[in-house]
């Protein structure tokens, strides 16, 4: 698990919030949870994108899950999918990418039907959730995704973000749901990084600017009450 620290500036300015009182008015019917692209591509050892702490969050994305599931909220997981046109038009990334060899092998690994693109084993996905496949850093681009429509017809206007990468697929996803008029909660031990210092320069990007950052805990507290109520419905 990432060593979770908050740059001098962030702590100064008071921009780290109480994470139970920022969740205090969470309503579950308009909340989802987005999990980014916890995929065996990104996750097994030896992956074409192997993010080792990643592994490590798992248990933490699955008490969320659960949680949130239990009080009648939605799950999203998020897959990349590199196998369709628009990658062919991400210039900059494919170059990113390197050797023609190693962007074969990342493309054909996120497709559909590569054993890399399918969502990590110890995920627990039930039939009441979503997965929807995105083509971008970002779900919420033009084109890159459903993820929007599916969100706006079930009313959600909070997520908690909750995956991998931290500084790439999770924090774009952020920056752009605040700025579509969703309130964004960042979960910071259940996201993962390459380095303890990108987790941790994402999380002081995002606290007070594009969203919250708050921690399992605080997620599973706030939504413990309607979990119960609908127990005893």
């Amino acid at each position: 698990m990432h060593r979770i620290a908050f740059i001098a500036e962030t702590a100064e300015r008071g921009a780290r919030p109480d994470g139970r009182a920022t969740l205090a008015q969470l309503d579950p019917r308009r909340t989802a949870h987005l999990v980014v692209d916890l995929q065996r591509g990104f996750m097994a050892p030896g992956a074409p994108v192997e993010v080792p702490e990643a592994r490590h969050i798992v248990a933490n994305v699955n008490r969320i899950s659960a949680a949130l599931r239990a009080a009648g909220g939605v799950n999203v997981f998020l897959r990349m999918n590199l196998a369709t046109d628009a990658t062919a038009r991400w210039r900059d990334y494919v170059d990113h990418l390197g050797a023609r060899s190693d962007r074969d092998l990342v493309i054909a690994a996120f497709s559909p039907g590569a054993p890399e693109f399918d969502l990590w084993d110890d995920l627990e996905v039930t039939g009441d959730d979503l997965v929807v496949d995105k083509c971008r850093f970002s779900a919420f681009i033009p084109g890159a995704s459903r993820l929007h429509d599916e969100l706006s017809s079930r009313g959600i206007d909070t997520l908690v973000i909750t995956g991998t990468l931290t500084n790439v697929c999770c924090e774009s996803t952020a920056r752009d749901a605040m700025q579509m008029d969703y309130r964004v909660r960042f979960v910071a031990d259940a996201t993962a990084a390459l380095s303890d210092q990108t987790h941790n320069a994402t999380l002081a990007n995002i606290d007070g600017h594009f969203g919250r950052v708050v921690l399992t805990d605080d997620v599973v507290g706030a939504l413990a009450p309607a979990a119960a109520g609908a127990r005893s419905a």
